[in-house]
């Protein structure tokens, strides 16, 4: 599983907090949930963000 950044979107932003959503599809959330998975996306996520994910096992 790789991330992808379509799949990536803000569900919320206020003072600079921002709830974000992923979509994992058929991938496994195990894999999204390991450190360094959304590094591509450093630039656009700050520290104390929170990220759901949801996927065909559930959510996380």
């Amino acid at each position: 599983m790789s991330f992808t950044l379509r799949n990536l979107s803000v569900l919320a932003y206020a003072n600079g907090f921002t709830l974000w959503h992923y979509k994992a599809g058929n991938d496994n959330l195990a894999e999204a949930g390991k450190p360094g998975f959304f590094a591509d996306a450093a630039d656009l996520m700050a520290e104390g963000d929170m990220v759901m994910l949801s996927g065909a096992e559930g959510g996380r």
